[in-house]
């Protein structure tokens, strides 16, 4: 039997088991990739941890013919790394710091993790936008490139910052900490209030119709504006642990311009073509950053039939 027609035939609750298995895999060899580089070379060891749970997940993608087996990885590994990174802390990184990021990272991947086993349909089903890139390639190398390595690299990139933060930033808690931490938690808080706004809205069944309420009056993306204010507010945590590591700002700055050039605009464009009412939606309502909406002006308002 294929691993796809595997995946058809579990239950939800059996193909959860198989996914789990996977990550305590994934984490498990991440940790012990991790562990062979040592915390003297925290990065190094956050990135080829990383590349290992990737290219096990992979594997499983592979078996059961299904690459939304990735789709959790980003929210298990950075607190899976978070955990291992603090683990290391060098003498005099300050207790209180490491247990606001931990608090930060862990209230986000849990919240995340959770809204996606209640949204997943199982192992028969595949994200389409998987699938519309296996049709710019060939399927295994676009799956292993574009959907498995370059989420990756972003959450590499977005998780450096945990390094000063967690194990070699010597400088006291400050206002900045705790600012971070509001806006980590805002951002967490933010991100449930639209999901579960959305899928109250999804059980409607209203076909064709825009979700235009809520937080979704004000930014037709909630959900990824909560998921950048995460990654900016652990990079406050970095700088306020040690400024010398400000570069950092890279992580943040890649999905910020990940979500606006790319991911917002691929579900816009898919919006369009199965809902008629989403142009005059996206005409007055912000894209991405949660504004009031504007108002039409005569000639831009649509057409009556």
């Amino acid at each position: 039997m294929s691993g796809r027609a595997l995946g058809q035939r579990l239950h939800k609750t059996g193909a959860l088991f198989i996914v789990l298995v996977a990550y305590v895999i994934a984490v498990g060899g991440a940790w012990l990739v991790a562990q062979a580089f040592g915390f003297h070379r925290p990065v190094w060891a956050l990135g080829l941890g990383y590349g290992a749970a990737t290219l096990i997940i992979y594997g499983w993608s592979c078996l059961l013919d299904n690459a939304s087996m990735f789709d959790p990885w980003w929210s298990v590994l950075p607190a899976a790394a978070a955990v291992w990174l603090s683990c290391g802390a060098t003498a005099g990184v300050p207790t209180l710091r490491i247990i606001l990021v931990l608090v930060t990272v862990w209230v986000w991947a849990v919240r995340l993790t959770l809204n996606w086993i209640r949204g997943w349909a199982g192992l028969h089903h595949e994200d389409w936008r998987y699938l519309d890139l296996y049709t710019k390639g060939p399927k295994y190398l676009m799956s292993l490139s574009a959907v498995h390595f370059f989420p990756t690299f972003i959450v590499f990139l977005v998780s450096v910052p945990m390094v000063p933060a967690l194990v070699w930033g010597h400088n006291r808690v400050s206002a900045l900490d705790w600012i971070a931490l509001a806006l980590g938690l805002s951002a967490a808080a933010m991100q449930l209030i639209a999901d579960e706004q959305m899928r109250a809205f999804r059980r409607q069944k209203q076909s064709g119709a825009v979700m235009d309420r809520g937080l979704w009056r004000y930014s037709r993306h909630p959900n990824y504006f909560g998921e950048v204010l995460l990654w900016w507010s652990i990079w406050l945590f970095a700088l306020s642990a040690d400024p010398a590591w400000w570069w950092t700002v890279v992580g943040p700055i890649a999905v910020t311009v990940m979500m606006l050039a790319a991911s917002i605009p691929m579900l816009d464009e898919r919006s369009r073509a199965r809902r008629p009412e989403f142009e005059a939606y996206a005409k007055t309502t912000s894209a991405f950053v949660p504004w009031p909406p504007k108002k039409l002006s005569a000639g831009n308002r649509p057409r009556e039939a």
